[in-house]
């Protein structure tokens, strides 16, 4: 009987995943609010109240609202806690939140950082045709930041993008980089295509 008994217990075990360790809980929260209700001192304070680690953020102005990527790191109980802290810091209505669990990023040392500078007259579906190329090589695009402007002396709508890319080891570079800016004059861009300086 206490073997049968022992043997559920294990059954059970097995279908239950078991919690991440004491300190590899992860919350990613994304938030957008007035500047001048600072998202960023918002979530950092509540992530703090709750006993987390703020991991990693991101802060960007994007039209009137000022948005937030954070990631929080820390033990169960304390995530579940900032969960609830955010649920009603969700309800007061002076942000709009979204959060979910995630995990740490897996280290890819396979990938050789590069960046990646272009600028263009602007016209519809600059940035799209870029993420496409990228995608076709199998080359993930990890950072990304592009913008619209007018040119001083001409007036003219321009475009502007710097994009961090990992590439794998085993791409052929100089072939590479002959593809882009040869895709790139197409498309009339002025695009570089470098390592990244650390």
């Amino acid at each position: 009987m206490r073997r049968i008994v022992k043997q559920a217990g294990k059954q059970g075990s097995a279908d239950t995943a078991p919690r991440p360790a004491s300190n590899e809980n992860y919350l990613l929260i994304s938030a957008f609010g007035a500047p001048a209700n600072s998202p960023l001192v918002a979530i950092s304070k509540r992530i703090s109240e709750c006993g987390c680690n703020l991991a990693e953020a991101r802060v960007a102005t994007l039209g009137n609202e000022l948005s937030v990527l954070a990631l929080a790191q820390g033990a169960w109980d304390a995530i579940a806690k900032l969960e609830n802290a955010l649920g009603r810091l969700d309800r007061d209505g002076e942000l709009r939140l979204t959060h979910f669990r995630t995990g740490a990023r897996q280290p890819q040392s396979n990938l050789l950082p590069y960046v990646v500078e272009v600028i263009a007259a602007d016209k519809p579906g600059v940035l799209f045709q870029l993420a496409e190329f990228f995608a076709e090589q199998g080359i993930t695009i990890e950072q990304l930041h592009s913008t619209r402007y007018r040119a001083m002396q001409t007036g003219a709508d321009m475009f502007s993008a710097q994009i961090t890319i990992g590439i794998p080891n085993t791409t052929h570079i100089a072939a590479l980089r002959d593809d882009f800016l040869e895709f790139c004059d197409g498309l009339n861009l002025d695009a570089i295509m470098d390592p990244m300086k650390f």
